[in-house]
């Protein structure tokens, strides 16, 4: 699942300070929406970074990722 903030940010490098209430309302609704979705056993929230850290989509989003167990390291 995505979760696209309405203000457009490029990626997480660009992001200021007036931005904190953003980051912060992004995280807080990966944790509602895993609750809702009762993924009880465990998720994972991404944020990309630039080409080398997976970033395809210059906009910042937030991947929530679960329904099975989540391998350290990923990828």
């Amino acid at each position: 699942m995505l979760i696209i903030p309405k203000k457009p940010i490029a990626r997480l490098a660009q992001a200021e300070m007036a931005d904190v209430s953003i980051l912060g309302h992004l995280l807080i609704t990966a944790s509602q929406l895993a609750q809702s979705l009762s993924l009880d056993s465990g998720f994972r929230v991404v944020i990309n970074n630039g080409p080398d850290g997976g970033e395809t989509v210059p906009h910042l989003h937030v991947h929530l990722l679960a329904g099975r167990p989540l391998d350290w390291p990923p990828g």
